[in-house]
C-alpha cells in the first residue's frame, strides 16, 4: 500500500494547480441558483468545456422550455430529482446519483424542472462538439445511480461517469474524448489519478477540503474550481478529519473556433445566425418545436 502522506513515483509529472477561484452563486433559468465555474467571466471556455454549473433549484423555479445546438450536456444529480422532457417525446426523471448524457447535436428543445419537494441539487457540464459532429442527430445516454461504475481502494471511492479510474471503466461513449470522475477520499487518503498529457483538466470541490497538486499547497474547500497545469496526472491528499469529495474532469481539446450565443454553440457567426433563423422558423432540426410545450411548462404557465 503506498504511503499515505508522501508522494511516490506512480506519476512522473503530477499536474499543479495553476489557477483557482470560488464559484459564487448567480441566477439562471427561472428562479434557479447556480454556482458557475467554467463559462463565467474569469474563464469563458476551457477547451472542450463550455460550462460547469452546480445548480440548486426549488419548485416552481427551474429551467423551462429552451433549445440547444452544437454541444452535449451532462446532468449528474447530487440531491433530489429533476424531470426532463423534450420535443421528441423523451421524458423521464433524473434521481440522485443518476446520469444523463445528452447530445444536442443539430437541435433539441427541452425542459428541466424539479420533480420533488425541497431543493434539488446537481451538476451540469456542457461539452463542445467538433465541427464535424455539431449537426448530428440528438441522442441520449442515461444511467441510473445503481448502474454507474464504482471502485473503492485505500480509502478512495470513485464513481466513474466517463473514462477510467482505479481500474474501472465507464460504458459511456464520449464523442469528444472526456473523463468525468466523482471522487470521495476518507481522512488520510492519498490519490494519484492519471490524465492524458494532451488533455485540459480541472477539479471542482463539492465537500470537505483537501490538498491538490503537491503537499506544500494550501488546503482548498468546497465550491472552488482548480485549473490544472501540464502533466500526466493529479495527486490529492485528504489530511483533514472529514471526507473530501470532488469531481475531476478532463477532455481532449478540439482546437476549433468557438462562437456562442446562449444555448447555441457553433464555429462561426454565420452558423450562429443560421441557427437562430432555423430555430425561429422551426426548420433544420427544430421542426417539432413549433407546436411543443412541456407538460411542466403548461402546468406552471411558463
Amino acid at each position: 500500500m503506498p504511503d499515505q502522506t508522501e508522494s511516490c513515483d506512480f506519476l512522473k509529472e503530477p499536474r499543479l494547480v495553476v489557477r483557482k477561484f470560488l464559484a459564487r452563486p448567480q441566477h439562471e433559468g427561472v428562479g434557479a441558483i447556480v454556482r458557475r465555474s467554467i463559462g463565467r467571466f474569469e474563464l469563458k471556455y476551457l477547451d472542450p468545456f463550455l460550462i460547469l454549473d452546480e445548480f440548486s433549484v426549488t419548485s416552481p423555479a427551474g429551467f423551462p422550455d429552451h433549445p440547444h445546438r452544437g454541444f452535449e450536456t451532462v446532468t449528474y444529480m447530487l440531491q433530489g430529482s429533476v424531470t426532463h422532457e423534450d420535443f421528441e417525446g423523451h421524458k423521464g426523471t433524473i434521481e440522485a446519483g443518476d446520469l444523463q448524457w445528452m447530445t444536442a447535436g443539430r437541435g433539441i428543445v427541452h425542459s428541466e424542472m424539479p420533480a420533488a419537494q425541497g431543493t434539488q441539487k446537481g451538476l451540469q457540464l456542457w461539452i463542445n462538439l467538433s465541427s464535424k459532429h455539431k449537426m448530428i442527430e440528438p441522442r441520449y445516454q442515461e444511467m441510473l445511480s445503481k448502474d454507474v461504475a464504482e471502485a473503492i481502494k485505500d480509502g478512495i471511492k470513485v464513481r466513474v461517469i466517463a473514462g477510467e479510474a482505479l481500474g474501472t471503466k465507464s460504458p459511456i461513449y464520449t464523442r469528444t474524448p472526456t473523463m468525468y470522475l466523482d471522487f470521495t477520499l476518507k481522512p488520510g487518503a492519498h490519490l494519484q489519478q492519471p490524465i492524458p498529457i494532451s488533455w485540459n483538466a480541472f477539479v471542482y470541490v463539492l465537500e470537505g477540503e483537501g490538498i491538490f497538486g503537491n503537499t506544500k499547497s494550501s488546503p482548498i474547500s468546497a465550491h472552488h474550481v482548480l485549473l490544472l497545469g501540464t502533466g500526466d496526472g493529479l495527486e490529492v491528499w485528504n489530511k483533514y478529519s472529514k471526507p473530501l469529495r470532488f469531481v475531476l474532469i478532463g477532455g481532449e481539446p478540439l482546437g476549433e473556433p468557438v462562437v456562442q450565443f446562449g444555448p447555441f454553440v457553433m464555429n462561426t457567426q454565420e452558423e450562429i445566425d443560421q441557427t437562430i433563423d432555423d430555430f425561429e422558423n422551426y426548420v433544420n432540426g427544430f421542426e417539432k418545436a413549433r407546436h411543443w410545450r412541456s407538460e411542466t411548462g403548461i402546468s406552471l404557465d411558463y
